[in-house]
């Protein structure tokens, strides 16, 4: 049981390296870095859209509009930064 708490913590903190890569090539793509229509770069950006979309999305819905700046990566982050914390503080040390 120990070693599926283990995984999860390490699906996890991939997920928020997967977030950062995102918001980083999301900010290369608009200060014109990176060409957009690159074949990498548009199948790497595809690719980081869909993993991080479906979680990004309903907390989008929820914050107000803020201009340009769109904070939701970094809530994403700290709600998942709880989660972690959560397992490895109350549930782990529990499961023996």
């Amino acid at each position: 049981m120990r070693a599926l708490f283990l995984v999860i913590d390490l699906a996890l903190n991939l997920y928020i390296w997967l977030l950062i890569a995102a918001a980083v090539l999301s900010w290369l793509v608009a200060f014109n870095v990176v060409n957009a229509r690159n074949q990498v770069v548009a199948m790497v950006g595809d690719f980081l859209y869909r993993i991080t979309e479906p979680l990004l999305r309903p907390i989008r819905s929820v914050m107000p509009d803020l201009g340009g700046i769109d904070l939701s990566p970094v809530i994403l982050i700290l709600i998942i930064i709880f989660i972690r914390y959560v397992i490895a503080l109350y549930i782990l040390p529990n499961v023996f």
